[in-house]
């Protein structure tokens, strides 16, 4: 069977309508992208890793997939009716052969070595390693699969730095890749703390598949806690408004480790924490800087 592609080009004001119009009129799928994308107008809105859209392009361009059947120029004519554009609306149709979507996908997210004894494998592939440590994690709705940059710096500290028995707090635990990490890496108690419900789940589910015991929970469920070692993983500026939090959370001597940094961002991070801790550099991965500190000891 062949489908159908429809591209139309809408600007920001009714790019979103127009998405959920080809929706009700029987579009399969219905994707957003960049009109401009690869050109020296290319806007980004998403920011760092994590970050939810500001808003939409200027001028984007919204794909929707209808069966072999489907009248498109009707079909464009009526959604342009509906979103109340008075002109004919600019559009494309290519023909897209039928595919096993699913393995596509899957083909795209192959294990990922983080150092020679630490791997994460998506559950549809076979270890690399059996006598390495293995973290079985596929790709979901949380952020934090071990493919960027500031996860992987997160990771390799963790397998470089973690001691026996220490307690971590992960916040800002998405995925809760570095709590599961940690517990496999020897960590004694791991609590990932996230805002988002959705990440818990997902965190709890992950934990369960990875045969490990962490606990995950909302803010407002962890403000005592008291840990060894304290990774966040998020963005520069959530970085700065949490460090009295994360502060606390480490324990005197503990230490902290900050990802989700640019390279540029990072010594003025270091300039907030280094009220508390004392700072340095872990490492710094295609434009992305993680910062690392001991806690230390009032006298």
């Amino acid at each position: 069977m062949t489908w159908q592609s429809l591209k139309i080009e809408a600007d920001e004001a009714t790019a979103e309508t127009l998405s959920d119009v080809l929706l009700e009129l029987g579009a399969l799928s219905v994707s957003l992208e960049d009109a401009q994308a690869g050109t020296d107008q290319e806007q980004p809105i998403f920011g760092e890793p994590g970050m939810p859209p500001a808003d939409l392009w200027q001028r984007s361009v919204v794909s929707a997939l209808f069966p072999p059947e489907a009248d498109i120029a009707a079909l464009v004519l009526q959604a342009g009716q509906s979103v109340n554009l008075q002109s004919n609306l600019r559009y494309t149709v290519e023909q897209v052969p039928e595919q096993d979507w699913v393995r596509l996908t899957q083909a795209q997210f192959e294990p990922i070595q983080i150092s020679p004894r630490l791997w994460i494998t998506p559950t549809w592939h076979s270890t690399p390693d059996p006598d390495a440590i293995n973290l079985i994690l596929d790709p979901g709705l949380a952020f934090g699969t071990g493919s960027h940059p500031t996860t992987r710096l997160c990771l390799q500290w963790l397998d470089q730095c973690l001691h026996n028995g220490e307690s971590v707090l992960d916040y800002g635990c998405g995925s809760g890749v570095l709590a599961i990490a940690a517990m496999k890496l020897g960590a004694g108690q791991v609590t990932g703390v996230d805002i988002d419900p959705q990440a818990i789940q997902a965190s709890r589910s992950n934990a369960e598949q990875n045969q490990v015991t962490a606990q995950f929970s909302l803010p407002d469920a962890a403000q005592q806690i008291e840990a060894d070692v304290v990774v966040a993983n998020i963005l520069t500026n959530p970085l700065k408004v949490l460090a009295p939090i994360l502060a606390q959370a480490a324990r005197p001597g503990g230490r902290i480790v900050l990802s989700g940094i640019l390279a540029e961002q990072a010594q003025a991070v270091r300039d907030v924490y280094e009220r508390w801790f004392d700072m340095s550099e872990f490492g710094v991965d295609e434009g992305w800087a993680c910062l690392t500190g001991t806690k230390r000891v009032s006298r």
